[in-house]
């Protein structure tokens, strides 16, 4: 999408869109691309390379994860925008199934050329003899930001129904979700099952997600409920860390006895009514600066390529990385915190900001997919794709696609086939 194209949809831009919304997204992706690079510290000690991250350095950086770990707005702002695209389908008459199709094109093709790329790369480089340990470890690494596009396709495939338990319960819907969570992380830390605790990524997620329902219908229009959420949020967080057994760092740690993204604990959802109340507090004069040109035009323009910078921006670090091993470790022997390190930081940004802004270049057109004018599709092919997608990024998120036996092809190709069914299989042949 070049310059001219930009500009344009800066002109076009409706009087009645909230443009807080698209600036919350941006804002959120940049938050979350900035802090993967800078909490990477990656050393060569004795000639090995000593991969690890300033969170498990550095406690004194896991307060600051209150302010990094900005998923909770993203959730905040889908919901908002869920909301609308859906009920602007229900007055339509657009069933379901295309509706989820619309999204999970949107939100899908772009992982597809990621997916494909890293399958061509793990097999060439185990071909040609890199360690599957070194495969594992960086397909891991690269593929860390699926574990959020699986949870937000869960959650967008799950909208009509917590849209409709929000116009019908209001705010009992959120109280719900809240003492839900609760009880999810009660019984999954009091057993050990940690399997229990996943439930979390639909119950909590989805429930930071209502807050955006009740931010599009003025729920949260005054500035005393506003301050009322994000007190409520807090006072939650502090007693979770404070008196519960949760950790401070809303990130995981290595090591950690307990992790509160890993699986979804309640402490995201108190974090998402922390961040949610404090920032609606600053609408209206980010609302009124917006409105002019330059923040406004690139507010657009990350949105137009959002997806395509998420997703990449951990395997830019990954293949600069790989780059530098292979000229001897440059750049790569400075111990982390130290003022040397500290001081080539913004270089280090630079190279990273100049190789995934080429890759966006090159790529971002996955994020504009033609639109499906097909009858809608079945609606259990609908639940089918986002299935498969979600379970093949959820996996791939925690272990990468190298295992014990070289690189696993089957979860790469679950979303690629997912996508794959939505283009090719039309509802004529399958029936309803």
């Amino acid at each position: 999408m070049d310059a001219t194209t930009i500009r344009a949809m800066t002109e076009a831009t409706p009087t009645t869109r909230n443009r807080v919304v698209d600036f919350l997204r941006a804002l959120a992706i940049t938050v979350v691309v900035i802090g993967h690079w800078l909490m990477a510290a990656v050393v060569i000690r004795d000639g090995e390379v000593v991969p690890n991250a300033l969170l498990n350095i550095a406690d004194w950086t896991h307060p600051l994860t209150w302010i990094f770990q900005v998923m909770p707005i993203f959730f905040l702002v889908g919901g908002y925008a869920n909301a609308l695209s859906w009920r602007s389908a229900r007055r339509k008459g657009q069933p379901y199934a295309g509706w989820v199709r619309a999204r999970l094109q949107r939100l899908g093709g772009p992982v597809v050329p990621l997916l494909v790329t890293w399958l061509v790369l793990a097999s060439t480089a185990y071909t040609l003899g890199v360690p599957g340990s070194t495969l594992k470890l960086a397909s891991q690494v690269a593929l860390v930001p699926t574990w959020f596009l699986a949870a937000y396709i869960l959650i967008v495939a799950v909208a009509p129904v917590t849209l409709w338990l929000w116009e019908r319960l209001r705010w009992w819907s959120v109280v719900g979700g809240l003492a839900v969570s609760l009880a999810i992380d009660a019984a999954s830390i009091s057993t050990g099952e940690v399997l229990i605790g996943f439930v979390n990524y639909l119950v909590a997620w989805a429930t930071v997600h209502q807050l955006g329902y009740a931010w599009l219908d003025g729920a949260l229009a005054s500035r005393l409920r506003r301050i009322g959420l994000a007190a409520v949020g807090f006072a939650g967080l502090l007693l979770a860390v404070g008196v519960g057994p949760y950790p401070v760092s809303m990130i995981g740690v290595d090591g950690a006895e307990l992790n509160n993204s890993y699986p979804t604990r309640v402490t995201m959802l108190l974090l998402g009514m922390l961040q949610g109340g404090l920032i609606l507090l600053a609408e209206r004069p980010l609302s009124q600066w917006l409105q002019r040109r330059r923040p406004w035009l690139v507010t657009v323009a990350v949105n137009a390529r959002i997806m395509t910078l998420y997703l990449w921006h951990l395997t830019v670090m990954v293949l600069v990385i790989g780059v530098s091993l292979l000229l001897g470790g440059f750049g790569l022997g400075i111990e982390p915190l130290t003022g040397a390190w500290w001081a080539t930081r913004p270089l280090w940004f630079a190279v990273l900001a100049v190789v995934v802004f080429g890759f966006v270049a090159l790529l971002g057109r996955f994020e504009n997919p033609r639109r499906d004018e097909r009858p809608a599709p079945p609606t259990w092919l609908a639940v089918l794709a986002s299935v498969l997608t979600c379970g093949g990024l959820a996996v791939m998120a925690k272990f990468g696609i190298v295992d014990a036996g070289g690189v696993n092809w089957i979860w790469p190709l679950l979303p690629i086939a997912a996508q794959v069914l939505l283009w090719l299989v039309p509802r004529g042949r399958l029936g309803s």
